[in-house]
């Protein structure tokens, strides 16, 4: 049992090193020009980010069971039990690595100054919105995150998005 847990450790160490916090910044974000849109918080509603799959939980517990089934015995019975060790090892590594990896976040429904509306998910941070209240979103590389809008901003005015007309014929 206790051989084991390094292993163990390692894919939930791994697991963890992924996040969607607005409050961790990835390397290669630093020292980029981000897009900055003003915006008002329109509703804030509790979410969960399902675990990741990568595989590494699956395939280190198919080692790991692997090789505990195949020292439990000899012969063909060995192989057998090696085999069984493994798959039950795989599936057992791939739920560890899920549910290492699920995070609590919030779905945050904005409305940008234009009156167009957007929606993104984030996980719980240090900051807590409610409607009403002004934020930015801070978008670089693609991946966006909300924060409170300096002190002085004021919100977003909730006006509806403009209505597209029909092309005449």
């Amino acid at each position: 049992m206790f051989k084991r847990l390094p292993a163990v450790a390692l894919v939930l160490s791994l697991a963890a090193c992924t996040t969607t916090s607005p409050d961790v910044v990835q390397r290669g974000q630093a020292q980029r020009l981000a897009n900055v849109q003003d915006a008002t918080v329109l509703s804030v509603r509790p979410v969960t980010v399902d675990g990741s799959q990568s595989g590494v939980g699956a395939v280190t517990g198919g080692v790991l069971g692997g090789i505990a089934g195949s020292t439990r015995s000899s012969g063909r019975e060995q192989a057998a039990i090696g085999v069984i060790g493994a798959v039950a090892g795989a599936v057992v590594g791939n739920v560890i690595e899920r549910n290492a990896t699920r995070e609590e976040a919030v779905e945050i429904l904005l409305q940008l100054r234009n009156g167009e509306r957007r929606a993104i998910v984030q996980a719980k941070a240090g900051e807590t919105f409610v409607a009403g209240d002004a934020v930015v979103l801070v978008t670089t590389d693609g991946r966006t995150r909300v924060t409170r809008a300096p002190a002085g901003l004021q919100p977003a005015p909730t006006r509806p998005a403009p209505v597209q007309s029909a092309p005449r014929s």
